[in-house]
């Protein structure tokens, strides 16, 4: 929002005259007329998404962490038989204890899992069964062997066994034709093992979306570059790409692009041709000094927000081509505060997730003085931990400026502010975002 003020200078001759100077609203101002909250910017990304198309079949050791294109409907019962669930004596029912007597019962041999036993059971005799074994005709109850006196091929047993006991009934855990995996299911390591329990070795799961990333800027520098006068590292890059590897995506590292139209043209030309979304970082807010956003107007639709947050106020999202693009803030912190809070659940969304993904939150007691104004969400760079009497306990890292990649590197959540709340004092109940919930 442009603000128009009138006020009077001096010009020669001391003669005072009225002057018109245009300001902008900034993310200092107490409220910032314009901007997004939080969850109406998130929102906006959710509903402009698309998800990408296309499928693939890989070997079930391959499948974690990807998206089920598929339902998985299972071929057979699990488990396939029925079963013992411990070491103890099978027997039937018929043959236990009763009103307080003491059952004496001969032992007529013993099976383990993978080897059946080929007679029926003998009513008046057991059979000493191992866990997962499958239960002999005759036998519909287990006693464990704890719970009995067992010494020369006799056991002895009381009255506390109740019919059915200690037993897995085949199909018990899945019922064959049961669809026990519905598609867009992130594939977690026990999705996997309940799906090698029905002798499956090959999943069908969306196809990997396309992620380009690149830095714009001559002030930019590699890794193994000498710094010239007034030049940075590529830290942003690096970070982004180390926060997307931990997803199944298909990367693509397009470096640095120098702050020329044309080469910026050409860039974004192609990463929109070959990509699914397309990240960069800078060249998003008032005053930038680049082509960005000029190229950008130039081959898509995308939007230039203010978001009520800090840090990561300035951020742009639309379509190049058929691609999802992000623009995220150039400082270091900003990037990261708008890839995990943006990015990450909207590019899940692409990938094709339709299970509820939690990102768990703790309350937290502040162990300090931390200022905040009403009318956006802070997230503060938090270390969290837990006191002698178990209370979950928070501080800051220091000093917050979105600049400071030092502070996210040494904290372990996001300290969540509220659009509403004002300066928390010591001993305020705050929101925690643990790292781990997140990454």
């Amino acid at each position: 929002m442009n603000v128009t003020i009138g006020r009077q200078s001096p010009i020669e001759n001391n003669f005072m005259t009225n002057e018109i100077i245009t300001t902008h609203s900034c993310c200092s101002d107490k409220i910032e007329p314009g901007t997004l909250k939080l969850h109406e910017a998130l929102g906006k990304m959710l509903d402009n998404c698309t998800e990408v198309s296309g499928f693939e079949k890989v070997a079930l050791q391959s499948a974690t962490g990807r998206i089920l294109g598929k339902a998985i409907t299972s071929p057979i019962d699990v488990p396939s038989h029925t079963n013992s669930a411990v070491d103890g004596f099978a027997i039937n029912h018929q043959d236990l204890a009763q009103n307080g007597e003491i059952q004496k019962l001969s032992v007529e041999g013993m099976i383990v899992a993978g080897k059946p036993h080929q007679k029926p059971l003998s009513r008046g005799t057991v059979l000493r069964i191992m866990t997962g074994a499958k239960m002999p005709e005759g036998a519909d109850t287990v006693i464990m062997q704890e719970h009995v006196e067992f010494k020369e091929g006799i056991i002895l047993l009381d009255d506390r066994h109740n019919p059915g006991q200690n037993v897995r009934q085949a199909g018990e855990d899945i019922k064959k034709g049961t669809v026990i995996l519905k598609a867009g299911k992130l594939l977690t390591p026990a999705d996997i093992g309940l799906i090698a329990s029905l002798g499956t070795g090959e999943v069908i799961v969306k196809r990997r979306p396309r992620v380009t990333i690149f830095s714009t800027g001559d002030e930019i520098h590699s890794i193994g570059q000498q710094l010239a006068d007034g030049g940075i590292y590529d830290s942003n890059r690096y970070t982004l790409a180390a926060a997307l590897n931990r997803l199944n995506i298909n990367l693509i590292d397009m470096g640095i692009i120098a702050d020329d139209k044309q080469k910026l043209l050409d860039t974004f030309s192609s990463a929109a041709e070959n990509s699914d979304v397309i990240i960069t970082s800078g060249g998003v807010s008032v005053g930038e000094a680049d082509y960005t956003k000029e190229v950008l107007t130039e081959l898509g639709t995308v939007d230039f927000w203010k978001v009520a947050i800090k840090p990561g106020r300035p951020v742009a999202f639309g379509k190049i081509g058929p691609a999802t693009f992000f623009g995220l803030p150039g400082n270091p912190v900003a990037v990261m505060v708008t890839y995990y809070q943006f990015v990450l659940p909207t590019l899940q969304k692409i990938m094709g997730v339709t299970d509820a993904l939690i990102r768990p939150t703790l309350k937290v007691r502040s162990l300090e003085r931390i200022r905040k104004l009403p009318g956006r969400t802070e997230f503060v760079r938090g270390i969290i931990s837990q006191n002698d009497d178990g209370d979950w306990i928070a501080r800051s890292t220091g000093k917050q400026g979105s600049g400071i990649l030092k502070s996210m590197s040494e904290a372990n959540a996001f300290l969540v502010l509220e659009h509403d709340r004002e300066t928390i004092e010591e001993g305020d109940t705050i929101t925690a975002q643990p790292f781990a919930g997140l990454i």
